[in-house]
């Protein structure tokens, strides 16, 4: 395993699924409902994989309230998994790539700012309930993308020190926050493009996981 790498832990959204779009739309509903001018492409590039209590404040132009923040939140969630609920399949190539890391002795894990209700929606979906032994989610981590904290609290419940796993993203912001918390990068370019994702800090990219550069398989020591 040329990476030195003894886990690897996934983003959720953009990352295992191609999702992001029906994220972005569902924010875009509820900022036109609240009177905002905020787009799809800025929640996409500005506030992927942020908390929504961290997008809320900045969505409305003033704070929050923690009340506020909950009720408006479960809105958005609601809306998102109406519409993208029946279209849940995985990023090219994800189910072997997972086998693969799986057989060359990877432990696998989400850090994921998605609340549990989404990752349950997407899981169950792909038929992958069972297949990360640990999910850190945004109940777990103080601050959201780009910060590292949610793939910090990752590694720490595989119990793996952050510098030995590396970290599957498909978002700049995101593949800064795990490099922020010592972590080698993957980016998967579902929504944003290569160049960014290798701008961020990603050692290395692909549109999907079959479209990996073989230099990317060799260095995690799996076969293509």
């Amino acid at each position: 395993m040329n990476s030195g790498a003894r886990a690897a832990v996934f983003d959720l959204d953009g990352t295992l699924v191609d999702n992001m779009r029906y994220h972005g739309e569902a924010w875009v509903r509820l900022a036109r409902r609240l009177g905002s001018p905020a787009t799809r492409e800025q929640f996409e590039r500005d506030w992927a994989g942020r908390k929504s209590d961290e997008i809320l404040p900045a969505l409305l132009g003033r704070p929050a309230s923690p009340e506020e923040v909950v009720a408006l939140s479960d809105e958005k969630e609601a809306d998102y998994r109406a519409a993208y609920g029946p279209r849940v399949e995985p990023v090219r190539g994800l189910f072997p790539f997972l086998e693969a890391l799986r057989a060359a002795g990877y432990r696998l894990a989400l850090a994921t700012a998605a609340p549990p209700e989404n990752r349950n929606l997407v899981l169950a979906g792909l038929g992958l309930p069972d297949a990360f032994a640990a999910v850190a989610g945004p109940e777990l981590a103080v601050r959201g993308k780009p910060w590292p904290d949610i793939f910090l609290a990752a590694a720490d419940l595989l119990g793996v020190p952050a510098p030995a796993c590396v970290a599957f993203e498909d978002a700049a912001n995101g593949v800064r926050a795990a490099r922020a918390a010592g972590m080698e990068v993957v980016g998967i370019a579902t929504g944003e493009p290569e160049t960014a994702l290798a701008a961020a800090g990603a050692r290395f990219t692909g549109g999907d996981y079959e479209a990996l550069p073989p230099a990317c398989l060799a260095w995690l020591g799996i076969e293509p």
